[in-house]
């Protein structure tokens, strides 16, 4: 290694707390040459350690210069093949963690690793079936001083309180950062509401009947903390329902309106709401770093939208709020997602299952409470308003790009890199979307008994609920297997594993004329830059998406840290302004997020993404099928999610007529008390656990 690369691994290092990175082949001796079994990989054929028929096809010539075929290991790997003298064998089936875990947990002696879910891996390690890592840790420093220098990590992973097992390796698609965003096309938002005098349009629609009803108060006045316009300090502003009114209720006072009467009493309310603060720039309410929407004012804007569509795009119809694919239930969730955020609901975007951690230090299942399925409810006026998507409330296959590229839909929430890449794959010039500010909620979080009105993300980057674990059966009786697998995770940890896992190969890396890596400071840190044939192959390849990439092609970002450095760098510059106002707001504190540690107020504690339950009460949660089966997250049309058949259907469900009535099914017949009491109980144990580590 030249002295620059040296140097960079070395701040890496200092950067991470490693005060040992020695060789894990030197305390985990193996065979060189030993094979590894594995049946790992992301969620398909297309995200595994090797090269499928699809993706390769005939052969196919990478950035690297070489030539990768159907069965090939892919260039990641290749690399961590040779440094650690291990052999791949590949025994992934292409199923998303749950389900490839499913296929071998009846023949675990055919594989030495696998992915699985946490609860699932953690679960068969109580069983005996799963290596219990934290046996080895002092084997494996380099994992050991990374958990050392983040005990929040420890306290995610640990399966079992009286001896601290780890059963599986996590997984961080990026730390302590937010995960999802909403997203708004804001050249519609600017032509709506920005300039001199009222809004006129040849032609318009009409909004339907009013039957969503306000969130905000309707008088009164509330203050707001928003960053600058110019993104340098906070200052407040405020909301004077006094002295504009609602904007819900005032549209909803007049019923159905056409859409030029509807996008002018906006105007209106926004200037006298916020006397003046926004000028002829009404847009940055919703748009700018200043931004300080709620949900109410987004429902106004979202009625302008869809009875606007002459003046957005020309056609009769325009789709307001969607999701990514509205026939996947995968993504469907990400509307009721939406919802807590937009309503101030807590546990709707939880690390575990719905669970979160209240200001009283308990756990609670956002399931069995009210306010979630009254968000929900609101959400559903909405759909009766026709302000979400068709395709999502039919289930229809519509997706993202289809509506952009057709200039169809307005709004949804997911992530930044991979839907603001549509601004130069899909988008016209002049045609922007973004991501934008957080929206302003009551948020419970213990400081008064009337909440706080502010903004809040419970999408905060964290252990993923997928990893890798060891296979017992599998590695019994060879240790050569079972110290390549460990030595495997503790190379992930070191400086050098941490790029190779996330970048890939120096091939795909920019380097000076010495052969060092061209660096960039990304949080604080130098990271290398990505070669410009990489950057070129990403468009040409996958269409700007850095993340199918980087798993399709590289087979990096499958697993262990993924450095957000490399993603970074090939998001979009438009989705790195409204990414930076984010940034921006959460760094002088206007956007409050939940922390990784034990905070002094826990209501602002992220919840673990495991907790440590035994193998009776896995038994036992198993058995509450309704909990299980009517509550998924999982892709499949088979999956089902009643919070997002609320939204779309109402509450038309058996034993559900009201939000009142939804939560206590939920809770008394199909057990969500129950389950929330074993977590509970298990929530308590670590707490003790973590207070003696």
């Amino acid at each position: 290694m030249n002295k620059s690369k040296s140097i960079l691994m070395l701040v890496l290092a200092l950067c991470l707390m490693m005060v040992s990175v020695a060789s894990a082949s030197d305390e985990l001796p193996y065979a060189e040459g030993t094979v590894l079994r594995m049946a790992t990989g992301y969620n398909s054929a297309k995200t595994g350690l090797f090269f499928d028929a699809e993706t390769a096809g005939e052969g196919i010539t990478l950035a690297d210069g070489k030539t990768y075929n159907s069965g090939d290991l892919k260039p990641t790997w290749v690399e961590v093949q040779n440094k650690l003298g291990i052999v791949f064998e590949n025994k992934y089936q292409g199923n998303s963690a749950t389900a490839e875990f499913d296929y071998w947990k009846e023949q675990l002696d055919q594989v030495d690793m696998l992915s699985g879910t946490a609860s699932k891996l953690s679960e068969y390690g109580e069983s005996g079936a799963i290596v219990n890592i934290a046996d080895y840790l002092d084997q494996m420093p380099n994992f050991k001083a990374y958990l050392e220098a983040n005990p929040i990590v420890r306290l995610s992973i640990t399966g079992n309180v009286d001896t601290g097992a780890i059963y599986f390796s996590p997984y961080f698609d990026g730390v302590n950062d937010i995960e999802r965003m909403p997203l708004m096309r804001v050249d519609w938002v600017q032509k709506l509401l920005d300039g001199e005098g009222e809004f006129t349009a040849e032609a318009c629609g009409t909004t339907k009947a009013p039957v969503y009803q306000p969130y905000m108060p309707t008088e009164g006045k509330v203050d707001i903390d928003v960053v600058t316009l110019d993104g340098t300090a906070v200052e407040t502003i405020t909301k004077d329902y006094d002295a504009a009114g609602n904007i819900v209720a005032k549209m909803n006072e007049v019923g159905e309106m056409d859409g030029v009467a509807a996008v002018n009493m906006l105007r209106k309310y926004i200037d006298e709401a916020y006397n003046g603060y926004y000028g002829t720039e009404r847009s940055n309410l919703f748009i700018g770093q200043n931004a300080a929407w709620d949900a109410d004012e987004l429902v106004a804007l979202v009625r302008c939208v869809v009875s606007n569509p002459q003046t957005l795009n020309g056609t009769d119809k325009v789709q307001g709020i969607f999701t990514r694919e509205d026939d996947n239930n995968q993504r469907r969730v990400d509307m009721f997602r939406l919802a807590g955020h937009l309503f101030g609901v807590r546990g709707l975007e939880s690390r575990q299952d719905y669970l979160y951690v209240g200001a009283d230090g308990e756990l609670h299942d956002a399931r069995i409470e009210v306010a979630t399925y009254e968000a929900l409810s609101r959400m559903h006026d909405m759909v009766e308003e026709g302000l979400l998507s068709e395709a999502f409330v039919n289930k229809e296959s519509e997706n993202t790009s289809k509506y952009l590229e057709n200039d169809l839909g307005f709004m949804h929430y997911d992530y930044n890199q991979t839907q603001t890449i549509y601004n130069a794959t899909k988008l016209q010039e002049g045609e922007k979307y973004m991501a934008v500010m957080c929206p302003v909620a009551r948020w419970y979080d213990g400081s008064n008994d009337d909440g706080v009105y502010m903004r809040f993300t419970e999408s905060w980057r964290s252990v993923k609920t997928d990893g890798w674990g060891i296979s017992v059966p599998g590695v019994a009786g060879n240790t050569d297997k079972l110290n390549a697998a460990l030595s495997l995770i503790d190379f992930a940890y070191t400086p050098e594993g941490m790029i190779l896992l996330s970048y890939g190969p120096d091939a795909f890396i920019k380097t000076k004329a010495d052969g060092s890596y061209e660096t960039f400071m990304f949080n604080g840190q130098e990271m290398p830059v990505i070669a410009d044939a990489t950057f070129e192959e990403l468009y040409a390849k996958a269409s700007g998406n850095y993340t199918n990439y980087a798993r399709f092609y590289l087979g990096s970002t499958l697993s262990f840290v993924k450095n957000q450095a490399f993603e970074y760098q090939c998001t979009h510059e438009v989705g790195r302004e409204g990414a930076g106002h984010i940034s921006t707001a959460i760094g002088l504190g206007t956007i409050k997020h939940p922390e990784l540690a034990l905070t002094e107020n826990p209501w602002y504690t992220s919840v673990p993404t495991v907790l440590p339950t035994s193998k009776a009460d896995n038994d036992l949660i198993n058995t509450y099928t309704d909990l299980v089966n009517q509550f998924s997250g999982a892709k499949g049309e088979d999956k089902v999610n009643v919070l997002v058949d609320i939204i779309a259907g109402g509450f038309n469900f058996e034993g559900f007529s009201s939000p009142e009535e939804a939560a206590a099914t939920v809770a008394e017949k199909w057990n969500g008390d129950a389950y929330l009491g074993i977590k509970e109980w298990a929530w308590e144990d670590i707490q003790d656990y973590y207070a003696n580590l």
